[in-house]
């Protein structure tokens, strides 16, 4: 593991930016009618029909992680643990090592947590610091401007839920109090952590965006490498 890593700053946002685009939202409506019922909010794109009601709390994370695409993990490298992580960065931070495809939740004693994530694809990482600076239970996706300018048929909003490219937990990061449009965040493709497939976000799988969610509060401190 490199010792030193130069921090380079935050890429400015431009209008070709489609941060959080799910690669399955990027099939074409008829191959996506395949995998799911036609129930389009705001476009024409066919979306999952709504998931069983629950209030939040622990029984729907249950019933809902049950009902969202899993992966089996066979490699020990992508589970989630405590490993040793000497670092300058004060405990509670987030460092993103993108060439890794590793994050990293530093702690005390030189240990960080390590998890496993999905990184941008070339030409759509970014590297910087920011903040957090909200957090969702199961939040609605909500594609940008720009991404329904260049896909019309993608839908203005889509509920959050098991099958939502969001997945369980985002953390919203903004920079100088402005959004980025850059998360962390779970994802409905658990077989694609450990690659650059991405638009820019942080993907992670399900179980550890809701650990980390669970361990980082609101203004905790993103460094992506």
């Amino acid at each position: 593991m490199r010792s030193v890593l130069k921090l380079l700053a935050l890429v400015p946002l431009t209008a070709s930016l489609t941060a959080c685009m799910s690669q399955r939202a990027e099939l074409p409506p008829t191959q996506l009618a395949a995998l799911t019922p036609p129930n389009a909010v705001g476009g024409t794109m066919p979306v999952p029909p709504p998931p069983p009601f629950f209030p939040p709390g622990p029984e729907r994370d249950r019933e809902w992680l049950k009902l969202a695409p899993a992966a089996q993990i066979n490699d020990p490298a992508l589970l989630r643990t405590v490993i040793d992580y000497p670092s300058k960065e004060k405990p509670g931070t987030v460092i993103v090592a993108t060439a890794e495809k590793r994050l990293y939740l530093i702690m005390a004693d030189g240990k960080a947590m390590r998890y496993p994530v999905s990184v941008g694809k070339e030409g759509a990482s970014w590297s910087g610091t920011a903040n957090v600076d909200r957090k969702l239970e199961w939040p609605d996706w909500n594609p940008p401007k720009e991404m329904l300018e260049r896909k019309p048929d993608l839908p203005h909003r889509l509920e959050g839920g098991p099958l939502n490219p969001i997945g369980a937990r985002a953390l919203y990061l903004a920079q100088n109090g402005k959004d980025t449009l850059y998360r962390i965040h779970g994802t409905n493709e658990p077989e694609k952590i450990g690659q650059s497939v991405s638009s820019g976000c942080i993907r992670m799988l399900n179980e550890d965006a809701m650990d980390l969610y669970n361990r980082v509060p609101i203004g905790t401190k993103v460094v992506v490498l």
